[in-house]
């Protein structure tokens, strides 16, 4: 019997020489992705509101990893910023191979982002859809066109959230403040969530004659500057009974990223700690 060479599985998550493109890169979870992706290969285009803070973080995984990563100043919601974005990373780093459809908006207001529904003001339900799925759609049509003029394929993966999957319950929120400010997870939240999940598996279906790939990851809750009273809330409701930390997200990216999930697409994946099996 002919015997496997182990080293064949791991070179399918080999990203080197692949071009990814993050948006919300310098958020609490995009810069585990960048990280994640670099380390694994790739030169990556970390793509955010702050030219600064993005040029800085790519100049960190530059020396950390030895990679080509560029930092993007880009308005998701913008058209021309976005078509800019993808011409910037085509001309100075080559043909995207990986996007990972990431930036979200919590508004400039949090006391009107977490305002309750009856009284929730439509200027920001349209603010916060603009980033959370106009953004979605804008940047995922420009790469994607990309990626179909040249004829290379692709993996996109877009963030939701498993309130985008799931209703809230409102029980965990009962004392619970996030950096101070008393909340809730809104509808608009949840609907511009739902709405990246559509999207994905209408995408999948479309583009797989392309080669291109497109699949949702789809995130529990991550501590990030929750009170202790959220965080006991949400981990009772959590198989695992916490709540996630940022890097365990990143093996699910490189996993949808790579060549490990060819046979993968119009998928989401929940990493959740198994709230979505109760």
């Amino acid at each position: 019997m002919r015997r496997l060479d182990p080293t064949m599985y791991k070179a399918l998550f080999d990203l080197s020489g692949k071009v990814a493109v993050v948006t919300g890169g310098v958020g609490i979870l995009g810069r585990k992705f960048c990280s994640g992706l670099a380390e694994f290969g790739a030169n990556v285009a970390i793509v955010d509101l702050d030219q600064s803070q993005a040029t800085e973080f790519s100049n960190e995984l530059n020396d950390r990893y030895g990679r080509s990563c560029i930092g993007i100043s880009c308005d998701v919601s913008n058209p021309h910023s976005v078509h800019q974005m993808v011409t910037t990373v085509t001309n100075e780093l080559g043909a995207i191979h990986i996007l990972l459809n990431n930036a979200a908006s919590k508004s400039d207001c949090l006391s009107d982002f977490f305002a309750p529904f009856e009284n929730y003001s439509l200027e920001q339900w349209k603010q916060v859809m603009s980033v959370n799925l106009d953004g979605m759609f804008l940047v995922a049509q420009s790469v994607g066109k990309s990626m179909i003029e040249r004829g290379l394929g692709g993996s996109i993966i877009q963030t939701s959230s498993i309130y985008g999957a799931l209703a809230p319950d409102e029980r965990i929120y009962d004392g619970s403040n996030y950096l101070g400010t008393s909340i809730n997870s809104p509808a608009v939240y949840s609907a511009s969530k739902a709405g990246v999940i559509g999207l994905s598996r209408y995408l999948a279906a479309r583009w797989a004659k392309h080669g291109i790939r497109v699949n949702t990851l789809i995130p529990g809750g991550v501590q990030s500057g929750q009170n202790e009273t959220f965080v006991n809330n949400y981990s009772q409701r959590i198989p695992l009974g916490r709540m996630a930390k940022p890097h365990e997200l990143v093996g699910a990216v490189v996993y949808l990223a790579s060549d490990a999930s060819s046979y993968v697409t119009g998928h989401s994946l929940f990493v959740d700690g198994g709230l979505h099996a109760w």
